[in-house]
């Protein structure tokens, strides 16, 4: 029976080690860390990158050094090891506590990232020659780098657009690069700083003349990369001016996912935007609110005609039913009411009675009927007269002999 082939094993690609100006062992604590970490670290143009050995070509953290202000010797208080093994790294919003294995390696990680930072080789740190050409050979290769590079802190935005945004992010920063106003390869800065608790905002151009960038001032001065620029606005204020770098790893403005009531997606819905309008027109929420519509009935009065209904809304009066008219003369019946033929009216009349009072039961419309059929027994109307007469002498002539029968009777 033969045996199932195994597939071939392909050997996994190792991904080659990075190279960086310089590398070494080094313990991290950051601001929300217990205890110090282990790492393999090493530094790269202005990024520190961290893995977990020096086998990895992945880092597991990085930390920008755009936001540089200082670095600071001396062990954690309280610490009764060797001071000179510690060192701390001082950005412009967080401190991150390092420490290394000897006195040397803390010189040397602090010439490196001075270097990086300040495009110079340190002078007043405990280094050997050798290592001072070490630093040497990384700002050439630094130089270089930037001289292709646009620096972290330069926006596509406009003077105001620069000014509005140092006073919006003040923790971002107070230096930001923008390009200038008359356009070309010119730029411009544009900083903010706090006066006797005032806001001073400045404006500096940069000229672009061949490969260099000229800083116009007093004394000009010429630079041959844009992040020598920033370095210079810095070095010279003692690092009062901080490079802008908008955080935007976090999120402004509180949203949530809703589902459409209309075609059921959903869709991000923001606090601070006004949610998607509704198919018609929808009332103010500060004005009044539109009620129902109440249907009318129209009335006739007396010298006003009746409303007009709105011809936008299906409204219908039944055509049985018409609305009583109320005029003045009330015993005078609408002559919408037909009159009743003689002949029938003969037939069913019968002794006038008295009227009766109108019962407390009855509806409405027909208490006003028999109270408008009693008033006409009583007080004819004018068109009726001589019919009523005339129905009252035959009365009297069938009494009569219906008088003159019974005493026939009794005879």
């Amino acid at each position: 029976m033969a045996s199932a082939l195994s597939p071939l094993r392909v050997p996994k690609h190792k991904g080659a080690l990075p190279s960086h100006y310089y590398e070494s062992f080094l313990e991290k604590k950051g601001p929300h860390d217990q205890d110090y970490k282990k790492f393999w670290a090493g530094l790269q143009g202005c990024t520190l990158y961290f893995y977990n050995s020096n086998r990895d070509s992945q880092h597991v953290e990085k930390l920008g050094l755009e936001a540089f202000v200082r670095l600071t010797d001396g062990a954690p208080w309280g610490s009764s090891r060797d001071p000179d093994i510690y060192f701390s790294l001082v950005l412009w919003n967080q401190e991150i506590k390092f420490k290394v294995e000897s006195l040397e390696s803390r010189e040397m990680w602090k010439g490196f990232i001075l270097t990086v930072v300040e495009l110079r080789v340190p002078s007043n740190l405990t280094l050997l020659p050798g290592h001072l050409y070490m630093m040497a050979e990384a700002l050439a290769k630094e130089e270089a780098r930037r001289a292709f590079e646009v620096p972290s802190c330069f926006l596509e935005v406009s003077r105001l657009e620069a000014q509005l945004l140092l006073e919006r992010y003040p923790d971002c920063g107070n230096l930001l690069l923008r390009p200038s106003g008359n356009g070309g390869d010119d730029v411009s800065i544009t900083t903010r700083q706090t006066l006797n608790g005032k806001s001073v905002v400045r404006h500096y151009k940069v000229k672009r003349e061949g490969p260099k960038y000229v800083i116009d001032v007093e004394e000009p001065f010429s630079c041959a990369s844009l992040d020598a620029v920033i370095n210079y606005f810095v070095s010279h204020t003692n690092n009062a001016l901080v490079p802008f770098l908008l955080d935007e790893h976090y999120e402004k403005v509180l949203g949530h996912v809703e589902a459409d009531k209309e075609n059921g997606e959903s869709v991000w819905v923001a606090r601070s935007t006004p949610a998607a309008p509704r198919a018609g027109p929808a009332p103010a929420s500060d004005g009044p609110k539109q009620l129902p519509p109440v249907p009318i009935t129209p009335v006739a009065s007396q010298g006003r005609s009746p409303p007009l209904l709105n011809q936008e809304e299906n409204y219908v009066i039944p055509t049985g039913d018409d609305p009583a008219a109320n005029y003045v003369n009330g015993d005078v019946p609408s002559p919408s009411r037909p009159v009743p033929k003689p002949r029938k009216l003969a037939k069913a009349l019968k002794p006038p009675v008295a009227p009766k009072p109108e019962p407390k039961g009855l509806s409405g419309g027909l208490a006003k009927k028999l109270a408008v059929g009693s008033m006409q027994t009583l007080f004819p109307t004018t068109g009726l007269a001589d019919l009523t007469a005339e129905l009252e002498e035959k009365l009297q002539r069938r009494r009569a002999m219906e008088h003159s029968a019974g005493h026939a009777g009794d005879q």
